[in-house]
């Protein structure tokens, strides 16, 4: 007698995996996927178009127009190969600007990256009203910066005896001092400092704040454990722990100094003279006279793009020798 034999009936799902959906329920996935995908599009569209129009073509056209001589015009047309970058490199004008630049950006950088890390490992010893504290510091980086310049220009360093640098000055017997005035010495890198201080020290401090905060406490343990206290744990474990985080700081501040403008112009400029009598022109303010006084949009743009390639190179520089981006060991 034959054995028969009768295989098993294969069911209709062998082979497919059991979550992806057959027949009417796929093609209901595949169109709620197609709407998914048309409110993303119509949702970031206009933002795109923005984006696209008003920044990489505008970008794209300013760097055409640095090779052409575009004055009173955007128009492009009359081309002028390097010209505009032989003419601005060989300004004493912008030349002199990226000396003042330079020369700001080696007092304000260390001054404020000392100031906030000194509040960060204050705020972080608090254990009561830290909060507070990290608000209260917070709040003036909200500010406009033309309006902490005309509070600097009107109130604190007016120059006037009813002026608050004054005033206090005269406690101590100082006499008025006009200090934006052109003078020797220039008392007002006073007015400058101090305003890019108030300005930026509480955003600065937040970030290395949460850095402290990140810091694992068994490490401070540990080393208090081997009697190591204040100024060697500082040096031992916060500042090493640290390391990115003051690496960063320290390109948000060169690329914020090398990008200063309002602060100086709303300080020194006014009146029909405008920034002709200024005594401190950074690039920016050189390149508003040229682009927007002058009109010359073809110098104004060669201008902005070696101001860039300045900030970049900069900041690849300060980037290697600090090793940003390497994984710690």
């Amino acid at each position: 007698m034959n054995a028969t034999t009768h295989s098993a009936p294969r069911s209709e799902s062998a082979g497919r995996p059991a979550d992806i959906p057959r027949g009417p329920a796929r093609t209901r996935a595949r169109r709620a996927d197609w709407r998914s995908w048309g409110a993303f599009a119509l949702l970031t569209a206009p933002m795109l178009i923005g984006l696209g129009l008003f920044k990489y073509i505008a970008i794209g056209w300013s760097l055409l127009l640095s090779f052409s001589d575009a004055q009173g015009t955007i128009a492009l047309g009359d081309w002028v190969g390097l010209d505009n970058y032989r003419q601005l490199l060989g300004d004493a004008v912008f030349r002199n600007s990226l000396v003042k630049i330079l020369l700001f950006t080696l007092i304000i950088v260390p001054v404020t990256f000392a100031a906030s890390l000194g509040l960060a490992l204050l705020v972080n010893r608090i254990r009561r009203g830290r909060a507070v504290l990290r608000t209260s510091f917070l709040i003036p980086a909200a500010v406009s910066y033309v309006a902490a310049s005309l509070l600097w220009k009107m109130s604190l360093f007016s120059g006037m005896p009813a002026g608050i640098a004054n005033m206090i000055g005269g406690w101590f017997g100082m006499e008025t001092t006009p200090w934006l005035q052109a003078g020797d010495p220039p008392l007002y890198w006073i007015a400058l400092v101090t305003l890019r201080l108030w300005l930026q020290v509480g955003f600065y401090m937040v970030l290395f704040l949460a850095g402290l905060q990140a810091i694992p406490k068994e490490l401070y343990e540990a080393a208090a454990l081997d009697g190591a206290t204040g100024l060697r744990l500082l040096r031992r474990i916060t500042l090493p722990m640290l390391r990115n985080t003051s690496v960063a700081v320290l390109m948000l501040l060169f690329i914020a100094a090398f990008q200063a403008f309002d602060e100086f112009y709303n300080l020194f400029a006014g009146g029909l003279s405008g920034t002709s009598t200024v005594p401190v022109k950074t690039p920016l303010m050189y390149l508003y006279d040229t682009a927007m006084g002058v009109q010359n949009y073809g110098l104004g743009s060669a201008g902005a793009f070696v101001l860039t390639a300045l900030i970049v190179g900069v900041t690849l520089v300060q980037g290697r020798f600090t090793g940003f981006g390497k994984s710690e060991e």
